[in-house]
């Protein structure tokens, strides 16, 4: 059963004197009944990567704080490289008074270099209430909590066309080689079975993480996320192994390798479920939700479902995330409006927001599962939550950006080499092991 959860807020009082005295701890949407605009005529800049349907969603959100605050906001899009585009405007005297960031390494990167604010008494009450350790940990370097997870991605989500399976007389699989098995029954259907983003690095490092962390196990998925153990070792072998076994299966992978190297990841989605589809599945997080149901028209439960990730061997099923979180830098014109946007972005009222307006996670556990718009994004946040400290976040995003989040480059152009010539494992993991000793200076 669905378990709804309640919104009460411990750290009600803390958060209305920093917001002004409003109605606190619903999971409602924010309302501009009452309070004493504690914050008025001030404004708080805020800058993110999110752009289009996001940055409209995460604006209705700012678009709350300032109705309860009365502080003006204003969102910067800074595209993928948020830390070149935040690091010229602190040197240009331009910083923003928050950052959106979205990958673990970069956050520490920006304490490493000074730019953060440590997150205030009041900020850390509200956190450690709303949210598992393992989400503060992530927003932690060094034991100082500098980050906000506010948005979460389930990356470990198979999304695909439902009437696909069935015309091939599938069910959604309970094991990896059950997933292949069933691909290569749907492809002699007719239709490919994977549509396969390679043309964007970032979506094959997801396909490792999700076979790794299932393979290997948490421990080992930590130590190569912080590394600890080279990427020559044995259980990176393995995945690329189990990895490359799919990538050079032609009945599997939609247009095979070249064609998987020239679909970007909205191109992998609309081959499921767009107009013409030539796949019947796409593995990736559960964004995809919204590319379907925005793009091509999709109803989420209907006609676009998705299946967990399965585990692989004798592994557990993986549950990998991402996630976007808020800092404070110490350069911004407007630190303490900064500061209480941040705690404003903790509580399960400033979520609700964006949940309702959908194409949204939150791990905040005490967000009310009602807030979401349709039972399969319910069932998603659902297990985000229900994984509690057992999630791991996406490891490339732990990684320095050289090697985990710079395209063309690092473990993103490797691994699209490997999709082209999955034929020598051992040869990649050497290869991403000579590119992470340099990022990581070890």
């Amino acid at each position: 059963m669905m378990r709804r959860r309640t919104t009460l807020l411990t750290g009600c009082t803390a958060l209305v004197l920093a917001l002004g005295a409003t109605a606190c701890g619903s999971g409602d949407p924010v309302s501009a009944a009452g309070g004493d605009k504690a914050l008025s005529g001030q404004s708080v800049t805020v800058a993110g990567v999110w752009s289009g349907s996001e940055q409209k969603n995460f604006q209705k959100v700012l678009d709350a704080f300032t109705e309860k605050t009365g502080a003006k906001t204003q969102f910067v899009s800074t595209g993928d490289n948020v830390s070149t585009v935040v690091g010229s405007k602190i040197e240009g005297g331009n910083a923003p008074d928050v950052v959106m960031v979205p990958q673990v390494g970069v956050l520490k990167q920006f304490a490493d270099q000074g730019w953060l604010k440590p997150l205030d008494k009041n900020v850390q009450s509200t956190v450690g209430t709303n949210f598992a350790k393992v989400w503060q940990n992530y927003g932690s370097v060094d034991g100082t909590l500098y980050g906000l997870y506010f948005k979460a991605a389930h990356k470990s989500t198979v999304w695909y066309n439902p009437e696909a399976l069935e015309q091939a007389g599938v069910t959604p699989p309970k094991t990896y080689d059950a997933m292949l098995k069933d691909g290569r029954t749907i492809s002699d259907s007719g239709l490919a079975a994977f549509s396969v983003a390679g043309q964007d690095g970032w979506t094959l490092t997801d396909w490792f993480e999700n076979v790794y962390l299932s393979q290997a196990g948490p421990e080992k998925y930590d130590a190569l996320a912080a590394h600890e153990i080279k990427w020559t070792d044995p259980t990176v072998v393995e995945a690329l192994t189990t990895l490359g076994k799919l990538f050079k299966d032609k009945q599997l992978v939609a247009g095979g390798q070249k064609g998987a190297l020239n679909t970007d990841f909205p191109g992998s989605v609309e081959k499921v479920f767009g107009p013409k589809a030539e796949a019947a599945m796409v593995y990736e997080g559960d964004f995809v939700a919204g590319v379907a149901k925005d793009q091509f028209g999709r109803t989420i439960g209907t006609d676009a479902n998705f299946f967990p990730f399965p585990p692989v061997g004798d592994g557990k099923a993986p549950v990998v995330s991402g996630g976007d979180a808020a800092v404070v830098l110490k350069d911004g014109k407007n630190s303490k409006a900064g500061m209480a946007l941040v705690e404003y972005l903790a509580t399960p009222e400033a979520a609700a927001v964006w949940a309702e307006a959908g194409g949204f996670l939150s791990p905040n556990k005490e967000l009310d599962l009602s807030s979401y718009g349709d039972d399969v994004t319910r069932a998603t946040a659902e297990s985000l939550i229900e994984a509690g400290d057992s999630v791991r976040f996406d490891m490339s995003d732990q990684a320095p950006a050289a090697f985990g989040g710079t395209k063309g480059t690092g473990e993103w152009k490797i691994l699209q080499d490997f999709l082209r010539d999955p034929a020598d494992p051992r040869k990649t993991a050497a290869e991403l092991e000579d590119a992470a000793a340099k990022a990581y200076g070890n």
